[in-house]
């Protein structure tokens, strides 16, 4: 048994490292079912609910000039925008590189398929 006036020569810190890796995969493992909005649940049903509205269409053009739709890579707009209803909201995200004059094309070529509400998604600073 140790003498009370005796210091403790170290820590032992196990214990805490293996409660915060725990909390660390706990935080991340939730934040990424948030972020990604894909937590499975089965929604209440109710008999006089109004429609939900129509989430909008993302377009996205990259760096080096590839457009997705949705996140799914588009190589005609004109098709891939055909069957869509024109009242839905597009949202257009471009890279902070590419030129302007590309993107006003893309804006116009949405406007034109019908799609009067085109909106820009930029990053506050």
């Amino acid at each position: 048994m140790r003498a009370m006036d005796e210091e403790i020569a170290s820590i032992n810190v196990i214990p805490l490292v293996d409660i915060m890796l725990v909390l660390l995969t706990i935080v991340l493992t939730t934040a990424t079912f948030v972020v990604s909005g894909r937590i499975p649940i089965d929604l209440a049903r109710a008999s006089h609910a109004e429609p939900g509205r129509a989430s909008p269409l993302v377009l996205t053009l990259t760096l080096d000039g590839t457009m997705h739709l949705n996140d799914r890579p588009v190589l005609d707009l004109d098709r891939a925008m055909a069957g869509l209803p024109r009242a839905t909201p597009v949202v257009v995200r471009a890279d902070g590189g590419v030129a302007l004059r590309e993107f006003i094309h893309l804006v116009d070529q949405v406007k034109a398929l019908g799609f009067a509400q085109v909106s820009l998604d930029v990053r506050r600073s």
